[in-house]
This record gives C-alpha cells, sequence and structure tokens, in this order.
C-alpha cells in the first residue's frame, strides 16, 4: 500500500506469530474476541458533536472500492467505513473483528471462520459469509483489475483464477452456512490471520454491486459495514463520514463526524493546522513542509511513527533506456544518498542499499554501494549494449502534492547531471494521474514509496513475482526469483525461508529494477486534544476508537 530506522527482529515477531496459530496444529482450536477494556475513550460534553477535522494526503482519494484501492488516502477511507474478518484494536494488535471466532486445521491450511450474527451493513442487511466469498472471488476475477489480487493468492486457486488459468469455482473461498465462512490455502502461511484486516478482504454488498457499477463514487449507494458511512463527497472538495449506527461495536466510536479537507499544497494544510481548522497535522493527514521540521523538531513537537516503508526510484523496464539493467544501476550507485536524506527528509532516517527495510530484519547487509565511477562506467557499457552513443534525455516523474517528492526529485535531477552528465526532465502530476500513468506503465522512471501493508517481508517482494501484477510499476520478472518467491510460500521453517527471501532480494538489488533511497518513519505533530487515532505500523490508519477532547 501506498508511506523504519533501528533494526528490529523480524524473525522474532514471525516465530512469536507462528507459535500462536502452530498452538492449535493438532486440534482445531478456536480462537474467541474478547471485550476491549480500552474502547471506551473520553467523550466530549453530552450535547457537543464531536467532529475530527481531517486533510486527504495528496487530495481527492482516487477510489473508495476496496478491491480498487492501492494507495494509502484511499485506504483510509474505506478502513472507516467497512470491517473485515479482522482489524486491529485500540492497542495495535490483530483481534477479531466480523468473525467471533475461527478454528486452524492440523496442516494450517484450512482457516474456518464464525461471524457474528449481529453485524449489519449500513442499509441494515446482514453481512454474512457469501458477502467476505462474494467480495474475494470479485477482487481476483481478472475483470476486476485489482492491483491487489495477489494479496489472495495465499489461497487456493486464487492466483489461476486471477491469471485466466483457472476457474471461479476452483477458489478455495466458500460460505459454508450464512456466518461459516471456509478459506483452504496453498500452504501453511503465518500471517494469513493479519492478512484478512487489509481493504482487499473485506466484504462488499453484493446486490449494490450488481444494481450500481459506480457505487463507490457517491454517498448515495455507498454501503459499508464499518464504524463510519460516508454522508457526503464533493470531489475534490470535501469527503464527510458519519457515525454507522448499523455497526455492530458503535459503542466503541465516540467520533460523530469526519470531515474530510482536499489540500494538495502542504504549506497551506500546515497553516490550517496551526490554526486548529485541521485536527492533526503531518502524517497521514498531510506530508509535513521540509521547511518547518528544523524548527518543530527543535521545539520537540514532532512525533516519529515507526512504519516499515522504503522510498525509491522506480523503473519502468519495459522502455528505453531503462530496459538496461546496467543503465537502471548507474541511476541508482549515483544517489548520494545521505546528504539528499539530510537536507530534505530530516528526519533522521537511514538511507537505503536494499529493498526490504532493516525493521523487518531480512538482510543485514547492504546488496550495492555508492559509486560514481562505477556508474560511469556502467552507463557506458550500457548505452553501448543499446546501440546509443550519447544518453537520450528521460523523464522522472512525482506526485506534484508532496512538497517532499518535488524536492527529492530536483536533488536526483542535480546529481544525476554532475554525476553522470545526462538531462533529466522532471514532472509533477496530480496524485490520481500519478497512479494511473505508473500502473499503465506510462512513465520512464519515477518516484515510489512502498509501504508494509502486513508484518511479513514477503509483502516487500512478492509485488515483483510478475510483471503482471498490479503494483509491479516496472513490469519487471525474473524466473529464479519467481521460484524463489514460490518457494517461500512453502517452507515452513523460518529461518530457511528466510533464507530464500535474502536470495531473492539479492537478484532483486542486482537487476534493480528498484532503487531504494531510504527507509521512512511517520512525521506528524502533537495534538493532545486528539487521542485514540491508531497510526498502525501494518494495515494502516484507522479512527474507530479517535476522540476530540
Amino acid at each position: 500500500m501506498v508511506s523504519m530506522r533501528k533494526r528490529k527482529s523480524f524473525i522474532l515477531s514471525c516465530f512469536l506469530l507462528l507459535q500462536v496459530i502452530t498452538g492449535c496444529s493438532t486440534s482445531e482450536t478456536a480462537v474467541t474476541n474478547k471485550p476491549n477494556d480500552q474502547a471506551s475513550q473520553t467523550v466530549q460534553p453530552t450535547g457537543k458533536e464531536m467532529v475530527l477535522n481531517w486533510n486527504a494526503d495528496g487530495g481527492e482519494p482516487p477510489t473508495a472500492d476496496p478491491g480498487l484501492a492501492s494507495d494509502g488516502t484511499s485506504f483510509d477511507v474505506i478502513t472507516a467505513c467497512f470491517e473485515g474478518l479482522t482489524r486491529y484494536g485500540p492497542d495495535g494488535k490483530i483481534a477479531n473483528a466480523i468473525a467471533d471466532s475461527y478454528t486452524v486445521s492440523a496442516d494450517l491450511t484450512t482457516y474456518t471462520f464464525k461471524l457474528k450474527t449481529n453485524a449489519l451493513w449500513s442499509n441494515g442487511d446482514p453481512v454474512t459469509a457469501h458477502d467476505f466469498e462474494f467480495a474475494w472471488k470479485r477482487n481476483l476475477d481478472p475483470k476486476t483489475a485489482s492491483e491487489y489480487a495477489y494479496m489472495l493468492y495465499f489461497i487456493k486457486g486464487a492466483e489461476e483464477f486471477n491469471t485466466g488459468k483457472g476457474s471461479h469455482e476452483g477458489v478455495g473461498v466458500k460460505a459454508l452456512d450464512d456466518f461459516t465462512l471456509e478459506v483452504k490455502l496453498n500452504s501453511p502461511a503465518p500471517f494469513f490471520y493479519e492478512l484478512t484486516a487489509f481493504p482487499t478482504l473485506f466484504p462488499l454488498h453484493k446486490k449494490t454491486l450488481e444494481a450500481h457499477p459506480d457505487w463507490a463514487a457517491s454517498p448515495d449507494n455507498y454501503v459499508g459495514n464499518g464504524p463510519f458511512k460516508m454522508e457526503l463527497w464533493e470531489h475534490k472538495n470535501k469527503l464527510v463520514l458519519v457515525k454507522n449506527e448499523n455497526y455492530h461495536d458503535k459503542e466503541a466510536v465516540k467520533l460523530d463526524k469526519i470531515v474530510w479537507s482536499m489540500i494538495t499544497d502542504t504549506n497551506t494544510a500546515q497553516a490550517l493546522f496551526d490554526s486548529g481548522d485541521l485536527d492533526w497535522g503531518g502524517h497521514p493527514s498531510y506530508v509535513l513542509p521540509v521547511d518547518v521540521i528544523p524548527a518543530l523538531q527543535d521545539e520537540g513537537k514532532i512525533v516519529m511513527a515507526p512504519y516499515p516503508n522504503t522510498v525509491a526510484v522506480t523503473f519502468n523496464t519495459t522502455v528505453s533506456p531503462f530496459t538496461n539493467k546496467k543503465i537502471r544501476q548507474a541511476f541508482s550507485y549515483s544517489i548520494q544518498r545521505q546528504p539528499l536524506v539530510d537536507g530534505i527528509v530530516q528526519t533522521g532516517v537511514p538511507a537505503a542499499f536494499a529493498w526490504v527495510p532493516p525493521s523487518m530484519q531480512l538482510s543485514g547487509n547492504d546488496y550495492f554501494q555508492e559509486d560514481v565511477e562505477k556508474a560511469k562506467q556502467l552507463l557506458a557499457e550500457g548505452l553501448k549494449e543499446l546501440g546509443l552513443s550519447t544518453m537520450p534525455i528521460v523523464t522522472f516523474t512525482y506526485g506534484s502534492g508532496d512538497d517532499r517528492q518535488k524536492k527529492l526529485a530536483e536533488v536526483l535531477q542535480d546529481q544525476w547531471k554532475r554525476s553522470l552528465g545526462v538531462d533529466v526532465k522532471i514532472s509533477g502530476l496530480e496524485e490520481k494521474v500519478f497512479l494511473q500513468n505508473k500502473r499503465s506503465k506510462n512513465y520512464q522512471f519515477a518516484y515510489r514509496n512502498w509501504g508494509a501493508d502486513f508484518n511479513d517481508p514477503i509483502n516487500f517482494l512478492e509485488i515483483f513475482k510478475d510483471k503482471t501484477v498490479g503494483t509491479n510499476d516496472a513490469a519487471w520478472e525474473n524466473d529464479r526469483y519467481r521460484e524463489l518467491i514460490v518457494q517461500s510460500y512453502l517452507e515452513k521453517d523460518p529461518t530457511k525461508r528466510n533464507a530464500i527471501m535474502r536470495e531473492a532480494e539479492s537478484i532483486l538489488m542486482e537487476e534493480m529494477p528498484i532503487a531504494p533511497v531510504y527507509y521512512g518513519v511517520r512525521p506528524y505533530i502533537k495534538n493532545d486534544k486528539v487521542k485514540g487515532f491508531l497510526n498502525n505500523p501494518f494495515g494502516g490508519r484507522d479512527f474507530k476508537y479517535t476522540t476530540i477532547e
């Protein structure tokens, strides 16, 4: 999904998660959801409407359809209006949501979820297991063109159906009755329970989608099952969500309304926060302007929320000259990362020489080094292989709604000119257009920011498994790389699995369809009156438990 630091042990977290699941490996054991004492938050005086004033980072959300979303702003709206089998609780831990309990087979490949019988859609219809089966298969249908369909590939028959090699009926998800959902996996996936909190796995109201093909573009037909429902969407201006009175856990929801502005200029957004017209400063409401960060740090007002993500340069490997590996390597090796980070990011994040963030502890070693002389040599060799005497002018694109992306593009443009003597044009595009151009491969090379959707390195690696994967902006693939990713799906031993993924990452960094630049964090400004907002390192953000004092 669409934006690290000191090393932590991913192995430990994966091992602990695996222990939880394998604890029921000898027999089917139910796991039930317990009431959470933290659900009750401080509230405003009775009779006073509790309204959160927010900003949509990047402007207009590209979509509000869980099956089509691929960016953080869209996911934020969707997570507020929908709920999956699981959800992150106020303590940041994954817990049952629409699922009331679940069992796992002895071989860890069959999950059986029992659903809550009191869960309703915002229109009053019951939420059933059929809604999950419909949604997952709809998102896998090639006609849907869901970028995140691959998130379901752990399910039997899912990849085959999505790639046109299998059938709808062959997908291993089935509603056994109205409130029982059975899911059959290809192999054990210790993160699958956590994965069910991701928007691509949310249920959908079948009748609404069939009656209104454009259902997700207007509040008139927008039917969800989450804490909030859509009341207003003035496109490119304002979006309003209100508390969903049909939500099964509505007592835990304290906000009456969330008003989303769609301001793309970060300085304007900062001014509105300073004046009290926005309740949240910085990520994920908007990107903090680079110029204000030093003063805010000196005043101790900035919070660095951890988030495993990597900011990078992505190359379209289907267009010249970036079809050539040596050209891609030359552009990567010539980037002077630390001065760039110190001058633009200014949050103390480390430069990146691997794709998977260090917090996931996949490698621990750098795969390459900055080397301008080697970069010049590679550039010359690459041009010769392409039959070119000089480097053509190339265009680097970025999202114009992010001040930091613009400054990054300007610095890279200057570095490549000084180091390699190449001319690079830079082009800032509206976020929706920028994402669409990358999706359709209508670009040469561009800004890329990939953040963890769930706590496993495979989330960073599998997007390059096939060039047809919707999130593979580079359109790159490699037979050995794909073989290793598939092996990682099947390997049960955590140490061996980690070694397999390390080998895959080494191929990725040698072929260089993506050039890591730095690892990120989520800087935001303290606002003591906002409580309970979940800025989770995995699974996005959640307003369910948010209050305003």
